[in-house]
């Protein structure tokens, strides 16, 4: 799975690399979180980065919180179920980051946090689908979440699924009106020879620390 994720670079950083425009309500984040706005580009507004609530929350829900159970979508069956495949078909999104965490199983009492990223520390887009629900007041909110895959040869030594990480010159296809086969075939492991990892303070266990600091690499003893 994905649970946690960083996007932290500079707002015209941003712009380069992702050609949108990026408004004030943009800030730094060091440790994204389940249930919080995050920065997102969609296929409604492919311009400009936006901000929706990660945990996707289907337009036919009753209840928000399923939103927290469903922030993940796996790649392999995602074209089968009834709460992702219609977002799949019509409501894609990049989901931007610079690097996001996995915990690493020690023993039975112990997991460590890992960071992975880019070799060479790029940017990158993770591929996200997104639904508009309306709650008993009539505000919509938007919700998001992340596909994930089998891992590659880096992430199978810490955890068995990873996110979908885009190649840079598929991102606009994810966006676009795409068929569908030409989509599942963008659904695949990123290669692990242009990753790297490494592991980090447990501060990123708690997603009410959000600071540099959880970016830092710290001796790994096991």
């Amino acid at each position: 799975m994905c649970g946690r994720f960083s996007f932290s670079p500079l707002a015209k950083i941003i712009e380069d690399r992702f050609d949108v425009k990026v408004d004030s309500a943009y800030k730094p984040r060091f440790n994204s979180a389940p249930s919080q706005n995050l920065a997102v580009i969609s296929n409604q507004d492919p311009e400009h980065l936006s901000y929706y609530r990660w945990g996707l929350i289907p337009f036919w829900s009753k209840d928000p919180k399923i939103g927290n159970r469903m922030i993940n979508a796996k790649a392999e069956t995602i074209t089968e179920k009834p709460s992702f495949k219609n977002c799949f078909k019509r409501k894609r999104c990049l989901v931007l980051s610079d690097g996001f965490f996995e915990w690493k199983k020690i023993n039975a009492k112990e997991k460590i946090p890992y960071r992975i990223l880019m070799r060479d520390e790029n940017l990158f887009a993770m591929a996200g689908i997104w639904d508009t629900w309306k709650d008993p007041d009539g505000e919509l909110i938007n919700s998001f979440s992340i596909l994930t895959i089998s891992p590659n040869a880096l992430m199978e030594n810490i955890h068995h699924r990873m996110p979908v990480i885009l190649n840079p010159n598929d991102e606009k296809k994810w966006l676009a009106e795409t068929p569908e086969e030409e989509l599942k075939d963008l659904l695949k492991p990123y290669p692990a020879e242009y990753m790297t990892a490494y592991p980090v303070s447990k501060l990123v266990n708690s997603p009410t620390k959000d600071s540099p600091e959880i970016l830092e690499q710290v001796n790994d003893n096991f």
